[in-house]
């Protein structure tokens, strides 16, 4: 009988390629291509979502600003409004760049890359 554990390869066919190793960067890979594509979508989704839901807050805040007429708690939610959206753009800001370097220590170089996903399903 034939121990199937030793048939199973320690390295991929392209070897060990890439900053980490290359733990991730085979690129013959199709389960790479599909996992790195999704990820590329899904991070430019939320960050598209995340830009237009900064926008929402800035110009509501911005309403409640001028409408507040003098009263000093609703200037308040209005600036408290204001300064969230810009907390949750900086936010978004350093998850991205977060998820650029991560993924290229780990090989992914195209996990930002959502206008190539879209060119590879067209």
């Amino acid at each position: 009988m034939i121990n199937k554990l030793s048939q199973i390869p320690l390295s991929p066919p392209g070897g060990f390629t890439g900053p980490a190793g290359g733990l991730f960067s085979e690129t013959g890979s199709t389960a790479n291509l599909a996992f790195s594509d999704v990820l590329s979508l899904i991070i430019g989704v939320m960050t598209v979502v995340a830009a237009i839901w900064f926008v929402f807050n800035t110009l509501v805040g911005a309403i409640g600003i001028i409408s507040a007429s003098g009263d000093k708690n609703a200037y308040e939610q209005a600036r408290q409004r204001i300064t969230t959206g810009i907390l949750g753009l900086i936010v978004v800001i350093s998850a991205v760049f977060l998820v650029d370097v991560i993924g290229q220590l780990l090989g992914f170089n195209a996990i930002l890359d959502p206008a190539g996903f879209i060119q590879t399903t067209n």
